[in-house]
């Protein structure tokens, strides 16, 4: 393991723990490594009947991939930052397949990479400090890791709304968009994996009942708010259900409330390119199958960095962190259909795509 994934066998649970905390858990090539080596020991691993994934240091499950370094090996010409996203998409796709129940404990930050490592969890626990995102356009990228895939399989059109805006949601509306199974209070979480770490299981379906068991018999068990999402989800539904970028923002700009001017806020905010690709993405990725989405993906983050706006993004964001982006184009109505399209234009043929081991076209 590297020193940011710890690992633990105990009562035929496997442990695995992101240990970078100063950096909230955001994920390295080599703790994607490090992850992929410990999940495909221990699926082949009798002794190991489930596993429970968590970040430590309480503030974050994982925030995502380190986007500073994705900057950094940019510039250096790093041919690293194209294998990072070739093995963290692998890992994406090795969890949702996994062979044993994979239950991913999402207190805290969870977004982008931390979405990716969870969200093919067999049973996803939210916890009251739950911050839930697909943050991407907002520093020139896309919903990737699987986003398009899951963000697609949302009720209504609640993908659309999340993957363009990147809002930030809680645990009642991670519950209400399917992107979490069960919740529990923060502070009740250690007494969770105590629970389980005082047993021997021998199946997986055992260590699953128990923590279902634990989840819905906990007092303070139930979410403590209501999901806003719900609220809006005839606004939402209508709105980002448009054919276009532009007619969403036109329809959220016109509508009254604070919901409304706060979103079209948002969507000014982020980068015009990256809002009409990330919509093409959401809509085409609905029939696709999760193999085939990732291998999109992979497809566009190809062009990202070199004709779309994530080294830009990144900057201000996070590097000089002025938060002035100086997107390419800056209006909406500059990004020209071509140049959307030509994200989705494949770089490799069938045979050779860097992912084309995850399955054949058009099946999982």
């Amino acid at each position: 393991m590297t020193e940011f994934v710890s690992t633990q066998l105990q009562g035929g649970v496997a442990y695995l723990t992101l240990t970078r905390p100063q950096a909230l858990n955001a994920l390295s090539l080599d703790m994607i490594r490090a992850m992929t080596e410990a999940l495909t020991r221990w699926e082949a691993d009798p002794a190991v009947h489930a596993v429970v994934v968590a970040g430590a240091g309480g503030k974050a499950f994982c925030a995502g991939g380190d986007i500073r370094w994705f900057h950094k090996a940019y510039h250096e010409g790093d041919p690293l930052l194209d294998q990072f996203f070739v093995e963290e998409y692998a890992l994406n796709y090795l969890i949702h397949r996994y062979g044993k129940p994979y239950i991913a404990l999402m207190d805290g930050v969870v977004m982008g990479g931390g979405m990716g490592i969870s969200q093919g969890a067999r049973l996803r626990v939210v916890t009251d400090r739950t911050k839930m995102a697909m943050p991407e356009t907002n520093i020139g990228l896309f919903p990737d890791v699987g986003g398009g895939w899951f963000l697609a399989r949302t009720p209504g059109r609640i993908g659309e709304y999340l993957g363009l805006t990147g809002v930030v949601i809680g645990a009642a509306d991670a519950l209400y968009a399917k992107l979490a199974d069960a919740y529990l209070p923060s502070n009740v979480l250690a007494e969770l994996v105590a629970s389980l770490q005082a047993r021997t299981f021998g199946s997986g379906d055992a260590v699953l009942a128990h923590v279902a068991g634990y989840t819905a018999g906990h007092a303070g068990a139930c979410v403590p708010s209501e999901s806003r999402l719900a609220q809006q989800a005839g606004s939402i539904d209508t709105m980002f259900g448009l054919d276009t970028v532009g007619g969403i923002l036109d329809a959220v700009s016109d509508a009254p409330g604070d919901w409304a001017a706060q979103t079209a806020a948002m969507l000014r905010s982020r980068s015009p390119l990256m809002l009409c690709v990330t919509l093409e993405q959401v809509r085409r990725a609905r029939s696709m199958s999760l193999a085939d989405e990732l291998r999109m993906e992979l497809d566009m983050m190809h062009d990202v960095f070199r004709h779309g706006d994530g080294v830009e993004g990144i900057r201000a964001l996070a590097i000089d962190k002025d938060h002035q982006p100086r997107w390419n184009p800056g209006r909406l109505d500059e990004v020209t259909p071509g140049r959307v399209r030509a994200f989705f234009d494949t770089k490799w043929r069938e045979e050779a795509h860097p992912l084309a081991a995850l399955g054949h076209a058009g099946r999982g």
